[in-house]
């Protein structure tokens, strides 16, 4: 099997991985919200990073549907720098959540993971399927 056609697993192996660790830390959102704040806090602080954190799980799910029609429909599924892309920003995501979780960082560490590891590739993903069905052009 070559490089190019290896991307395809890889790209859905690693989104998937990235989409599980982002549930992971949907279902334990209690301990991660405690660990983003101080030892004596109020219900209203728990109430704020935990809407945060709520949020910000909510636009990644959404980002992650919108890779995965993607994926599915065949607009980028074959396209190698979508593939690249999506493989790099998903592993490197699935390893920085996985040190949110496991060193319990700050919640606002975790706007920064979104940005570069689900934001980047959704737009790119977006584009395709834009140029794809919205335009009828070819995939690139």
């Amino acid at each position: 099997m070559s490089a190019i056609s290896s991307l395809v697993p890889t790209r859905f192996l690693t989104l998937i991985a990235h989409l599980v660790i982002v549930i992971i830390i949907f279902w334990s959102r209690e301990n991660n919200v405690k660990a983003c704040l101080p030892l004596d806090y109020t219900n209203e602080e728990y109430t704020l990073e935990d809407t945060r954190l709520v949020v910000a799980l909510s636009v990644s799910l959404g980002l992650f549907a919108v890779e995965l029609v993607g994926l599915f429909s065949g607009a980028s599924m074959f396209n190698n720098n979508q593939g690249l892309l999506s493989t790099a920003c998903h592993a490197s995501g699935s390893v920085a959540l996985l040190f949110l979780l496991f060193e319990q960082w700050t919640c606002s560490i975790y706007w920064w993971i979104f940005g570069f590891c689900s934001v980047v590739p959704a737009i790119y993903e977006m584009i395709l399927l834009f140029a794809v069905f919205g335009l009828k052009k070819k995939p690139l």
